[in-house]
């Protein structure tokens, strides 16, 4: 394998379709692709009660273990495996399980706040921000929620309104401004066949090494009506 590991994130909001697209990009290489989800590093919260787990403000950057998400991130890129960490997003907690992950060509970081911490960011080859409509991602995240872990529909409601919303405004929103690409109405299938092709060729290892925005924004154009934010 190429060392060291070619880093793609994926951030955007709750609901906008990082994880599909995630799954997409990566689906016809399998295990050739690391997937490094930082739900993952959600903080340990064991030492609290359940009552007082649910009262925690997830979307907020202090909710992740930034040090480790580096530590372990800098060493899957480097050729070494990890062993990941485990959450249990029904009791909000992590769990004892840990599972060693292999490093590998490519690795894709995807998370809410995946482009939040500068450290992260700087090991990333390719950055990107799946940008979907509020009302889109507010159902989705209700479905997630009340069908796949197992919350009632007023306490996943009130939580949106009290944290998920403002600080997708406040934490969430802005690192667009550190995207290479924004990739609009979330699996966009132009932007995915695209990146699956870039992913493919990192793999094969004929794909030149510095990706240049340029390069996919050209061949998006119109079809796609980019946002070209400036790097700050």
């Amino acid at each position: 394998m190429a060392i060291p590991s070619f880093v793609i994130g994926i951030a955007g909001g709750t609901g906008a379709g990082k994880t599909t697209i995630a799954e997409q990009i990566t689906e016809k290489v399998g295990d050739e692709v690391t997937r490094f989800p930082l739900d993952n590093y959600y903080r340990d919260l064991s030492h609290l009660d359940y009552e007082e787990r649910k009262d925690v403000n997830y979307d907020h950057p202090s909710a992740f273990e930034w040090d480790l998400v580096r530590n372990h991130l800098s060493t899957l890129s480097a050729g070494q495996p990890i062993e990941m960490p485990q959450y249990d997003f029904t009791e909000h907690t992590r769990t004892d399980e840990r599972v060693q992950v292999e490093p590998t060509d490519v690795i894709v970081v995807e998370g809410i706040l995946a482009l939040h911490d500068d450290d992260v960011v700087d090991m990333m080859d390719l950055r990107l921000y799946v940008e979907t409509d509020a009302d889109v991602r507010i159902l989705r995240r209700i479905r997630r929620d009340v069908l796949d872990r197992d919350r009632d529909l007023e306490g996943v409601m009130d939580q949106y309104l009290s944290t998920v919303k403002p600080m997708h405004e406040q934490f969430i929103a802005p690192t667009k401004r550190k995207a290479d690409v924004i990739i609009p109405e979330g699996a966009n299938s132009v932007a995915v066949n695209l990146l699956e092709e870039k992913v493919q060729a990192e793999i094969r290892g004929d794909a030149v090494r510095r990706w240049e925005r340029s390069e996919l924004e050209r061949k998006l154009g119109d079809e796609l009506d980019l946002d070209r934010p400036e790097r700050g």
